[in-house]
Parts: structure tokens; C-alpha cells; sequence
């Protein structure tokens, strides 16, 4: 489109009572979405691990933008995702958990667990609808999550295209059905539509999100990924070479998609995002009494998937769009799954539907800044009105029901059981070792009281006691 042209088209536009600001469709940046499942923090080479290899990635982070302070808005897959895709804290849509908030035995429960739906109201605007709304051609392909009714399906809540698949990394199903070969890799699978979603729709602006099963249990791989690890000796807590060979296979679809960005020369004008759901399924041992499976170590944060300690909900997150985000750059303000929906709008110009309101807040501004800029947030909160066991027969969890704020550089968390909060400096103690809560009183109560208003603004719907 000429200036001219443009200039006409927004004086009609103005004309035409149309307050909705629009960028011509070749303007409008492509958003290529990569969410995998379960990777812990540390879980990638540029994070710091040196067992896992992950060089797609790694040079994804070297040409964009790393994030040290991305967290996610729950412990689990479930809720974050429905945080993700509605741009709203979970008290707003009702998912807390997967399944069920009363899990474990129900002989080592004190508190009675909110209820927790699973499929996401179809009152909820998805991102998808907002992204088709503003132009978008929308795909979808990997783990939902979010409903298994037709109704509930991808393809029903905004996605032009959409494939859903589950059970297992070999043999799996999908919906709609697709032929697949016995002997295909999930990952493989995912990053083949992924590809031919960006060569279908290369002519006009797409947001392609592709959230994948990998590496959430069961630990299955490739054998010829598998191989590149075996014999290799433990390095900072990552030992496990099939468990390497599953984040194997998920980098080299990274490694596949932006090569096919480069080769239809789409690089330039394509935001490519890297984030995880939550944090690594390890970290247990420290935790005493706490038996969950180990498969990773999120150290140097604490615990693991399941809990609102750092290593439950702060993952890793890169982002590159060349246009924009200078290469090779650090970003440490915190940002958390609601931000991306109000980011994905003001990124495509377009406006939020009016009833329906958003809880996060647009990071544009860290992109365009290198990294640099500061967000005007108050705080982030997390609300988990239910039980994550450990060890069911030795009554250990994960977590049980509680709740947790951020402001600055303290973290608050708050067990509802007992009423106990525990008050952290991330800043000075990342691992969370050193609770302050009785050296700063007035800290902690303060940050309580914030929290308390927040569940009241949202209605946060709390356990009770048995």
C-alpha cells in the first residue's frame, strides 16, 4: 500500500466512524506461538543447562530477546492455559487444576477443595478470537486442554484451523482423526502442520500457536534422540537422556520452523515466541517429606511442578522479532501468561472486545526497548484453592490449597491450611531459603492484606475447612 493510499484509507476509515486502529494486512507482524510442556527453567541450554542440548533454541535467544522473570499463571497445565487463552486470572474462568482440585487421599485433606471445571466458558473471547477478529488467519495444533466437547474443540473457539492430540508421544490420537504412522513422534507430527500452516497462509498474516505435548510425562523419545545422551555424565541435577532426547525433539521443530520462516523469507516480520507451561516435573528431594518424580532439577529455584515456589511457576520465555527486538538482549521485569493477550492486540492494533475484560498487561514496550522498559503492575497473583499430591499413601503434596503475590522483589506465599505465610527476597535469595516472614512482619502483612484484596476483587472462591 502507497502513503497515498494509506493516508485515503485512514481518512475513510475516520470518516466512517471506524475508531478500531488498523494496519494494512502486510503490516501486521505474523505470531508464531511455541509452547512446550513441562520444561523447567534451567531446562535449555541458554537457561544454563549442560546436559540438555538445545541450539535451535539457543540461537533463538541469541537473535531476540531472553526473559530471566517469566512466570506462569499456575503450577499446572490446565489452568495456565486457560489464563493464556482468556487473558484472565483463574478465578475469573473457573480453572484452578487439572481434573480435580481434590486429589490425593481424602483422609490427609484438611481444607474441602473449590470446585474446578475443565472446559473453558464459551463466555470467554479466546486470544484466538481476538487475533481472527483482527485479521488473522489462526492455527492451532498440539494440546488443548481447555474441553474435549465439540463445542469446546479449538476449531469452536477461534481457530480457523485445529488439531488436538493426546495419549502418549507414540500412538496417539487426534481430533479431527488424521492418519498418522505407528511409529511417529508426537513433536515430529506437531512441527510437520505447523510448517505447512506457514506455507499455506505465507501471503497473509497468521497467528500459528503450537503447543506441544512434549515433555510431559511419559518420558518417551526417539531412540535416535535418546542416543545422543546415553553415557553422558549427570551436570547440575539433569541426568535423564530421555527426557534430553524429548527436549531433542523439540528443538529440532524449533530448528524446522524458523528455517522454513527464513526460506519464504518471513523472518523479518514474524514474532516467534518460546515459553513453557510450567516448571520442570523435579526439584522434590530438598523439600522433605515430598516425594514427587524427579525427572529434571529447576534448581537453583525451589520445588518444582505442582507448587507456587519458583520452580513451579517461573519458566523460560524467548522472543524474537527482528523488526523490532534487538538481538542478544536480557529482559528482567517479570511478565506472566495474561500479559500475552493484551500484547498479541496492541502488536496487531486492534482493540479488546469491551465485554470482556483483561487482567494482564500489554510488554510490547519490553520489546521495543531491548528488555529495558518497566511495566506499570502493582503485583502478580496465584490462587490455588485445591491439593496436588506427592506420595498419596504417605499423605505428602505438591501443594496443598494456597495462594501467593509478588511486588518488587518479595514473594508472599499463603498456605490456607494453616494460615501460614512465608515471605521471600527474590532478589537476594532466588532458591527461596531464607523466609523473612517473622524478621518482617510488616512486609508480610502488608503483602497478605494486598492479596486478600485482590481474591476479594476477582471473588477468588476459597477452600473450607473440613
Amino acid at each position: 500500500m502507497s502513503l497515498r493510499a494509506a493516508l485515503i484509507f485512514v481518512v475513510l476509515s475516520q470518516i466512517a466512524g471506524w475508531t478500531e486502529p488498523l494496519l494494512a494486512a502486510t503490516d501486521k507482524p505474523n505470531i508464531v506461538f511455541i509452547f512446550a510442556d513441562d520444561l523447567g527453567w534451567t531446562d535449555l541450554g541458554c537457561y544454563g543447562s549442560g546436559f540438555y542440548k538445545t541450539p535451535h533454541i539457543d540461537r533463538l535467544s541469541e537473535q531476540g530477546l531472553k526473559f530471566t522473570c517469566a512466570y506462569t499463571n499456575a503450577p499446572n497445565c490446565a489452568p495456565t492455559r486457560a489464563c493464556l487463552m482468556s487473558g484472565r486470572y483463574s478465578p475469573r474462568h473457573g480453572i484452578y487444576t487439572v481434573s480435580t482440585g481434590a486429589r490425593g487421599d481424602e483422609k490427609f485433606r484438611k481444607m474441602i477443595p473449590v470446585k474446578n471445571i475443565t472446559d473453558l466458558p464459551l463466555s470467554e473471547v479466546t486470544m484466538a478470537d481476538a487475533m481472527k477478529q483482527a485479521g488473522y488467519v489462526t492455527g492451532m495444533f498440539g494440546k488443548w486442554h481447555l474441553g474435549k466437547g465439540p463445542k469446546h474443540h479449538p476449531s469452536q473457539r477461534g481457530f480457523d484451523e485445529a488439531i488436538s492430540a493426546s495419549r502418549g508421544h507414540f500412538g496417539f490420537k487426534t481430533t479431527p482423526s488424521v492418519p498418522v504412522d505407528e511409529d511417529e513422534y508426537l513433536a515430529d507430527f506437531l512441527t510437520d502442520q505447523a510448517v505447512s500452516f506457514i506455507e499455506r497462509h505465507q501471503d497473509e498474516p497468521f497467528f500459528l500457536y503450537l503447543p506441544h505435548n512434549a515433555v510431559h510425562t511419559p518420558i518417551h523419545a526417539k531412540e535416535t534422540s535418546t542416543a545422543k545422551f546415553q553415557g553422558k555424565a549427570p551436570v547440575g541435577g539433569h541426568h535423564n537422556p530421555v527426557y534430553a532426547g524429548m527436549i531433542d525433539s523439540v528443538d529440532e521443530g524449533v530448528g524446522r520452523i524458523m528455517a522454513k520462516l527464513d526460506e519464504l523469507k518471513l523472518a523479518e516480520n514474524t514474532i516467534v515466541i518460546f515459553y513453557s507451561d510450567n516448571g520442570g516435573l523435579g526439584g522434590y528431594g530438598e523439600l522433605g517429606g515430598s516425594t514427587g518424580r524427579n525427572i529434571t532439577n529447576n534448581a537453583p529455584l525451589r520445588g518444582g511442578k505442582g507448587m507456587l515456589y519458583e520452580g513451579g511457576v517461573r519458566v523460560p520465555l524467548i522472543i524474537r522479532w527482528p523488526k523490532t527486538i534487538p538481538a542478544g538482549t536480557v529482559c528482567d521485569e517479570p511478565v506472566i501468561s495474561i500479559d500475552f493477550y493484551p500484547t498479541f492486540l496492541e502488536v496487531a492494533a486492534a482493540q479488546p472486545d469491551t465485554t470482556h475484560e483483561l487482567d494482564g498487561i500489554s510488554f510490547l514496550p519490553l520489546l521495543k526497548s531491548g528488555g529495558k522498559a518497566k511495566l506499570d503492575r502493582d503485583a502478580l497473583y496465584w490462587h490455588f484453592p485445591g491439593y496436588l499430591q506427592a506420595d498419596v499413601k504417605a499423605g505428602t503434596w505438591r501443594t496443598t490449597p494456597a495462594g501467593a503475590i509478588r511486588v518488587g522483589d518479595y514473594k508472599l506465599l499463603e498456605f490456607f491450611e494453616d494460615d501460614h505465610v512465608e515471605l521471600y527476597n527474590l532478589r537476594n535469595d532466588l532458591s527461596q531459603k531464607q523466609d523473612l516472614a517473622a524478621k518482617m512482619p510488616d512486609k508480610a502483612n502488608a503483602l497478605r492484606d494486598q492479596l486478600h484484596q485482590w481474591r476479594k476483587s476477582v471473588n477468588a472462591p476459597m477452600p473450607t475447612p473440613k
